[in-house]
Order: structure tokens, then C-alpha cells, then sequence
């Protein structure tokens, strides 16, 4: 039986291994906390924000399984000025078995107003992608496959990405194509490894206030790539106070989520998510840990700013709520 139950892990393994090797190319790492991580795949949400974000997030995926996927993302997100342009910057570090694919990359925003309460933003980014396999972290079924001869390789890649994000005070669309540069790898053995096609991103939400405590706060992320199942991500959140957040998400074929948050203050977020998988590989892991932490640096301008709003609308002072979009 412990034979049987090897092979069949292994072949789990296996199966989903290579469906994430055929994504590595250009695809952005999985997030189940999305909509708080819209600027790691999105540039046009960089200049929307009202005040400098800076974001830190940790993702530990099917933990108990070796080589399984990790990654680090480090963002800011820094409007500018006059309103309407804004700056961003990313790094992100995604690790799987013996590979790990660097992305970094500088965004720029502008926006305009399509009436009073609606905008529409356009962004580009410029960066890079590099990627390293050392097949020297592992061990293999068939060391004597070509491919392992050279145990190390390192490539770099430029990306050229764009997006759009459509939103008013209580909802949101956004639009993006992380690289337009796809077919840059030439070497047949990284080709082998990762799909290098064009990913399109497509996300989503609205902001229900349920009562003057409770808001609703439901969301979807769409992520397509060339030769690969769309992948759709849904989510529902219940803010309280303006200060919890708790809902759930599920990754359609894929798993089903927990999340949580907190606002420690009017400078910082800390969100957690745990995954659980749906799929057959659900049984040989302990589940996946995602957690977020955003710090918004604010100025006294920008709070006076924000009161006086409040009061023009009648809404009293109080503390910010996390940003949801």
C-alpha cells in the first residue's frame, strides 16, 4: 500500500509540476489575496491610489511538498502630486523545484475623469524577467536526460507590459497584458521549461455598504494564457468597522480559500489567506499560506484632505479603511 500511495503522490507530482513549469515563462505567480495586490499585474492601478503604499507579501504553497512553489513580492504604488500620474515598482521572486524567475519592473500611470465620480487609468511598465534553473537542487527519474547535462541556466529577458483600471468610489474593472514581448527565448531548453506567451489579466469588484459598520466586498480575477485553461479566481469579503476583514475565495477547479485582515492603524494592513486544494494533490499537503502586509504612508495634507470629503458627503471622521481596489 505505501507503494501504491508513492507512485500515485509522485504522479500527482509530476502532473502538476509540469502544468506550472509549461506557466513559467511570463505568467505572474499566483495570489489569492489579489485584490489588494492589484499593482504587481496591473500598472495602470499605480497612480490611483491616494497615498504612497508600500507592500510586502509571502506565498508558501502546498506546504509539506519539496520544491513547491514560494514567492516574495515587494511593491510600492506612489501617486504623484497633481493627481493624476503615478509611479510604481515591483520585484517579485517565484520559486518552483529547481527554478526561480525574477520579475522587476517601473510603472507609470495617468488618468482621467470620465464624469465626477468615474476615472479611467492607463499604465505601462519596463523591467525584466530573469530566469535560473539548477538542476543540481534536485534529483530525477532520469538523470541521463539531455537536458540535465547542463545542470545550470540563467537567462534575462526584457518585458514591456500595459494595462487599464476603469473605477469610481465603489467599484472597479482593470485590464492587463503583463508582457507584450513574448517569443524572446531562443534557447531550446529554457523553451522547454516555460510558455512564453501573452498573459491577459482581467479583474474586478464592487463595494456594497450593507449598513454603516458592514460593507460587502465581492471580487473576481480572470487570468489567461495562450495554450493553458483560463484560470478564474472569486472572492467575497466582509469588511466590519472598517477595520476586519474575513470571506473566502475559490479558485474555480482549483481550491478554496479563508482570508482575513486587519486595520492595525491608518498606516498598516496585514492580511493572511490559506488555500486549501480541490484537486487529487489536496491530500498529500497541508494546504498554502499567503500573507500581506501594506504600509500607506500619509501626510497631514492628505488626511485634511480626506475629512473635508467626508464632510461634504456627511460621512463622519474616521479611520481610513484598507484599501480594497
Amino acid at each position: 500500500m505505501k507503494l501504491k500511495t508513492s507512485i500515485r503522490v509522485t504522479l500527482l507530482l509530476v502532473a502538476f509540476l509540469l502544468t506550472q513549469f509549461s506557466a513559467i515563462g511570463q505568467k505572474e505567480p499566483q495570489y489569492t489575496q489579489y485584490m489588494y495586490n492589484i499593482g504587481s499585474f496591473n500598472p495602470a492601478y499605480v497612480g490611483t491610489v491616494e497615498n504612497m503604499e508600500i507592500t510586502a507579501l509571502y506565498r508558501a504553497q502546498w506546504i509539506d511538498i519539496d520544491g513547491a512553489p514560494r514567492t516574495l513580492r515587494l511593491g510600492t504604488n506612489i501617486p504623484l502630486a497633481n493627481g493624476k500620474n503615478g509611479l510604481g515598482f515591483n520585484v517579485v521572486s517565484d520559486q518552483l523545484g529547481p527554478t526561480t524567475q525574477t520579475f522587476f519592473d517601473v510603472a507609470y500611470s495617468f488618468q482621467v475623469m470620465l464624469s465626477e465620480e468615474t476615472r479611467l487609468s492607463f499604465g505601462i511598465d519596463a523591467g525584466g524577467s530573469i530566469i535560473d534553473v539548477d538542476f543540481t537542487k534536485g534529483s530525477f527519474e532520469n538523470p541521463n536526460e539531455p537536458i540535465l547535462n547542463n545542470t545550470v541556466f540563467n537567462t534575462f529577458n526584457p518585458t514591456i507590459g500595459a494595462g487599464t483600471f476603469l473605477y469610481a468610489d465603489n467599484w472597479y474593472l482593470g485590464l492587463s497584458i503583463p508582457n507584450f514581448l513574448t517569443g524572446a527565448i531562443k534557447d531550446d531548453d529554457i523553451k522547454s521549461l516555460v510558455n512564453d506567451q501573452i498573459q491577459v489579466n482581467f479583474i474586478g469588484g464592487y463595494v456594497f455598504d450593507l449598513s454603516e459598520r458592514l460593507r460587502f466586498k465581492p471580487a473576481f480575477l480572470l487570468n489567461y494564457l495562450k495554450g493553458l485553461p483560463a484560470k478564474v479566481d472569486l472572492s467575497a469579503n466582509f469588511l466590519f468597522n472598517d477595520v476586519f476583514t474575513i470571506g473566502a475565495a475559490y479558485r474555480i477547479d482549483n481550491a478554496v480559500s479563508g482570508l482575513a485582515g486587519f486595520q492595525a492603524s491608518n498606516t498598516l494592513f496585514i492580511g493572511y489567506a490559506y488555500d486549501y486544494s480541490t484537486t487529487g494533490l489536496g491530500e498529500f499537503n497541508q494546504g498554502s499560506h499567503e500573507i500581506i502586509v501594506k504600509f500607506f504612508l500619509r501626510s497631514d495634507r492628505d488626511r485634511a484632505k480626506r475629512d473635508r470629503e467626508r464632510k461634504l458627503k456627511g460621512k463622519p471622521k474616521q479611520i481610513d479603511p484598507p484599501r480594497f481596489f
